[in-house]
């Protein structure tokens, strides 16, 4: 997908007022250092717009940004831009570091963002394509179906495995979500970015469907 414009629209914390947008979003959350961060760099084609760290537990705001403003429909099935649509990447979770009054708040922020925002149109879970959900990527995903959205899976750091293990570790994360085998689950790589066309099909699929 082409991106002509990609931008940090607004930031929103524990108090903030949900942005009123006019155009379809999509949300992206998971665990801390999970690689969301640099999955959002590489869909934007952008280097440091989502700040990467080594420190987990970074994000604690609801971070809006908007892509390719203006972009029309014939742009996007012609010429192949990415729609204009919004990207929300949520706070990651389940890092021990963070204060037990952070995740108190945490939580609240988020499912009033599940539940008050008139655009959502999917949810992508981030999981370690390295080892099995942990008991917070289950809950995680449970809370998300519970607030009305079917999670997809992206599974990340795809590049730390041989070749010969993907297939049996994607059937692991399947069998730990019950996630049918006619569901979409998409394996990305930071390095190498495959599995990026994948994501944006299911991006562009969610925000323009009738």
């Amino acid at each position: 997908m082409k991106i002509r414009k990609a931008e940090l629209e607004t930031v929103c914390g524990i108090t903030s007022r949900l942005p009123e947008n006019k155009r379809g979003e999509v949300a992206f959350a998971g665990k801390s250092n999970v690689g969301k961060s640099s999955l959002i760099n590489a869909l934007l084609n952008r280097k440091s717009l989502a700040r990467v760290s080594q420190k987990p537990g970074k994000t604690q705001t609801i971070n809006f940004y908007h892509i390719n403003e203006g972009v029309t429909q014939e742009e996007t099935d012609e010429k192949g831009f990415a729609p204009d649509c919004y990207l929300v990447d949520l706070p990651g979770y389940g890092y021990a570091g963070v204060p037990e009054e952070e995740k108190a708040r945490w939580g609240p922020m988020v499912e009033r963002y599940l539940h008050g925002s008139e655009q959502l149109r999917a949810v992508f879970l981030l999981v370690d394509i390295r080892h099995e959900p942990t008991r917070n990527d289950l809950q995680m995903y449970e809370w998300i179906t519970a607030n009305g959205f079917k999670p997809i899976i992206i599974a990340t750091k795809k590049d730390k495995l041989k070749k010969s293990q993907v297939a049996g570790n994607l059937s692991a994360i399947r069998k730990k979500l019950h996630i049918r085998a006619d569901e979409p689950m998409v394996s990305f790589s930071a390095e190498s970015k495959e599995g990026l066309d994948d994501v944006w099909r299911l991006m562009k699929d969610a925000v323009t469907e009738k």
